[in-house]
């Protein structure tokens, strides 16, 4: 009799053993499937030289014709940023330069201060901001003018300071080849908000990143060919902030193997 019943509670351990066992396997299961693997790495860069008397004091546009002021003598357009070399993304020979940006448009590098450039006719959100060599752009309040005007003949015929918060997408964009494919610098700008109870999410080809600080990353895994990514500007409780231009998208190419004629 006893025999029998060390045999039963034997019996009952084991059975008790396996479905534990296969209870925590469903729960591994289920947490992979809540948590899956991202393709893509989206980390932070390291700080960048900074230009802290750099300014952007003053942005005009007539008869087809921007032109604007900087001061500063720690930063010039045309010149490398110093520490160009150990970004370890795409830099440009041309050095510094401006970005100008009309409405949800690729942005316009432009490395002298006063150039040409064509807009239509019409109510236009307008940022212009300093940049480095390597296109991550300087974000302090005196280093970018945000304007929305009217424009008309090619010249600005009245302007008002944008008010409402903005995002601003800046780069990547274009192609990229090479080794300017192992790293490629995500970054974008804000205009009267920072990210506190706001947030970026970057959607990258569909798999979505949540930023919470406002500062440049490295996206490393991006696949050969087109490329999309969608920013968008949210609030504390992840919906769309109620902005112009929001949320915005561009498409980039990726040759890791550039084509030689």
């Amino acid at each position: 009799m006893k025999s029998l019943l060390y045999l039963l509670l034997v019996g009952t351990l084991i059975i008790s053993c396996k479905n534990q066992a296969a209870t925590d396997q469903t729960e591994a299961t289920a947490e992979q499937e809540e948590a899956p693997i991202n393709k893509y790495t989206v980390t932070p860069f390291e700080p960048s030289a900074s230009f802290d008397d750099a300014s952007l004091r003053a942005m005009s546009y007539t008869n087809g014709t921007f032109a604007t002021v900087i001061s500063g003598t720690s930063y010039k357009l045309g010149e490398q940023t110093p520490d160009a070399g150990a970004k370890s993304c795409a830099n440009s020979g041309q050095g510094q330069h401006l970005h100008l940006i009309v409405d949800d448009e690729p942005y316009a590098a432009k490395y002298e201060s006063s150039f040409t450039y064509d807009i239509p006719d019409g109510d236009h959100y307008l940022l212009c901001f300093l940049s480095r060599s390597y296109h991550e752009s300087i974000k302090t309040p005196e280093a970018h003018k945000a304007v929305k005007a009217t424009v008309a003949d090619k010249s600005i015929t009245a302007s008002v300071d944008i008010e409402q918060p903005m995002l601003f997408y800046s780069r990547p964009k274009g192609l990229y080849a090479g080794d300017d494919t192992k790293k490629v610098m995500l970054d974008f700008y804000l205009v009267n908000t920072d990210l506190g109870e706001n947030k970026v999410e970057a959607d990258i080809n569909g798999e979505k990143h949540l930023l919470d600080k406002w500062q440049p990353y490295y996206i490393e895994g991006l696949p050969e060919g087109d490329n999309t990514i969608k920013l968008s500007l949210l609030d504390k409780d992840g919906k769309l902030v109620e902005a112009p231009l929001n949320p915005v998208s561009r498409t980039f190419k990726i040759e890791k193997t550039p084509v030689t004629n």
